[in-house]
């Protein structure tokens, strides 16, 4: 019989025999007889096209979503996938891959119109990524669509003073206020500060050391510990058992954000974000002569690219080149003057 009962399901099941294909069996999804019929007759109709007519099956987003995600566990970002796919659901569940274009996504996106561009793009990137496997990969559809990613603003540079600096530590509670001394003085992120172990630390050969798995580049990483840093470290002797930094005996989870917005009050600094540490130590270290270069392998950055944003910083490393033209300008004049002379 085509339309069955199971034990083990409240639901009807189908069977569907179509030539030179596999049978296919599967739940109606219905309790209803009538309606399980009705299932099964449309998808018997569309088996049998697509093994007949050569028609492409019309897959549905949210069988797309599941390959995707069984594809990409190793993604860095997998659990950013899962939260802007669960978002995603609410629009998009239950439609055909055939049916999404460009106007439609727009139109979803419409809903996260308040929102800064660079998070509209993560969104739209996971939904490009989604249908150009569905292309590409899977020949589930025949063109995705292209999507009208945002214009994202030049990424800024916010960094302090050294003046700056010291009057937001004095501000910061004692933890905080070593935290924030070692980032600058090892350009390291909040993350990788907030949760360095002892074990990670060499004080004979005063560095201390990351794996991929712990760096947003994803490559291990040796970083120098400078005296500051050093001194930083000796500070927080005997307060954790595991963790250089911790709070009241626990390893910390974040940074508290309202402590951390009062101590920019009363210190007078406005926008600027504990990443912006990481700025600062860059600015100050290409201020100081570091080259580009020295710089890039410092603080574990993958590309000369990402290190340009501090040139405007550094104009002494230039200024050796500028003296070229010169020189040549200075060299004709002479050249002219003797000409002149013999003359």
């Amino acid at each position: 019989m085509s339309i069955y009962k199971r034990k083990d399901s409240p639901h009807y099941w189908c069977k569907i025999s179509i030539p030179n294909r596999k049978t296919v069996q599967e739940s109606t999804g219905t309790s209803d007889r009538t309606l399980a019929k009705e299932y099964h007759d449309h998808l018997k109709a569309q088996l049998w096209r697509q093994a007949m007519l050569g028609e492409q099956p019309d897959y549905l987003w949210d069988e797309a979503v599941l390959r995707y995600l069984e594809e990409t566990t190793h993604k860095r970002d997998h659990e950013g996938d899962k939260g802007r796919l669960r978002w995603l659901h609410q629009h998009l569940a239950g439609k055909s891959l055939n049916s999404i274009t460009r106007e439609s996504i727009d139109q979803i996106m419409r809903n996260k119109s308040h929102r800064a561009a660079g998070t509209i793009n993560r969104y739209l990137a996971t939904v490009r990524a989604i249908l150009r496997k569905a292309e590409r990969e899977w020949c589930w559809i025949t063109k995705a669509p292209t999507l009208n990613m945002r214009r994202e603003p030049d990424k800024r540079v916010r960094w302090i003073t050294p003046t700056e600096a010291v009057a937001l530590m004095k501000a910061l509670p004692t933890h905080l206020a070593d935290m924030m001394d070692f980032a600058l003085a090892t350009g390291l992120r909040s993350k990788n500060v907030r949760q360095l172990r002892w074990d990670q630390i060499d004080m004979t050969r005063k560095v201390a050391w990351f794996y991929s798995d712990e760096m947003k580049g994803k490559r291990d990483l040796v970083v120098p510990l400078n005296a500051t840093a050093i001194n930083v470290i000796r500070r927080r002797l005997g307060k954790h058992k595991t963790h250089v930094f911790s709070y009241h005996g626990k390893a910390l989870k974040g940074i508290n954000s309202d402590t951390w917005a009062k101590a920019l009050k009363k210190a007078g600094i406005e926008n600027f974000r504990f990443h912006d540490l990481r700025h600062t130590w860059a600015s100050w270290h290409v201020q100081s002569g570091t080259s580009l270069q020295e710089l890039m392998e410092l603080g574990g950055w993958r590309t000369y690219k990402m290190v340009l944003r501090y040139a405007h910083l550094a104009g002494d490393h230039l200024r050796g080149a500028s003296q070229n033209i010169a020189t040549i300008w200075l060299r004709f004049e002479n050249d002219e003057a003797t000409v002149k002379g013999v003359q």
